[in-house]
């Protein structure tokens, strides 16, 4: 029987045959430059309502001035957040999951062990704000969109080497339990 790879005895890799913890590498939602229009519309209603007022002509009273306000940020400011906040992306040592919905929540997860293409695609101002575009696709499921991911390299860089160790761990398994058979 083979010994587990070791730093400052903390096992690195676990013995063939044992199922690999799920370790949680990290949780993001999507790039918030999506609310920079929501924070001028804000800021916009905020400076407009503070100036008219009081000053409103004839004929408008004041609460109708603060129900556009309120109705106007409910739209533009209020509803984006929600939507932006309701999706999360989560990668582990054994998968990615999207998470999306308030009401009805809509979960989709694809596994490191079977492997997948990545495919990232940046535009210009994906460029300028440092995220991206990231598909995973292992060629039988639907694939699999990240989109405006912050720090697009990074999250790619971890992504290929969580599928070259999911691989690894899966094929040094297959072959521990071929032995044992032989």
């Amino acid at each position: 029987m083979t010994q587990p790879v070791t730093l400052g005895g903390r096992p690195m890799m676990p013995p063939p045959g044992t199922p690999a913890e799920e370790l949680l590498i990290a949780r993001f939602r999507g790039h918030a430059r999506r609310l920079f229009w929501s924070a001028l519309v804000l800021i916009a209603t905020f400076g407009a309502t503070g100036f008219l007022y009081g000053n409103l002509p004839a004929g408008f009273e004041d609460w109708m001035l603060l129900a556009a306000a309120g109705l106007v940020v409910l739209v533009a400011v209020v509803i984006p957040f929600i939507v932006w906040y309701s999706r999360t992306m989560t990668l582990t040592t054994r998968r990615v999951i999207v998470v999306q919905g308030l009401g009805s929540r809509h979960r989709r997860e694809m596994s490191h062990a079977r492997g997948y293409t990545i495919g990232v695609r940046r535009g210009p101002l994906q460029r300028m704000w440092g995220c991206g575009t990231i598909t995973l696709s292992n060629g039988v499921d639907a694939p699999l969109s990240l989109v405006n991911v912050p720090n697009v390299t990074l999250v790619h860089e971890t992504l290929a080497d969580q599928v070259e160790v999911g691989q690894i761990l899966a094929h040094r398994d297959a072959q521990a339990s071929g032995d044992d058979f032989a």
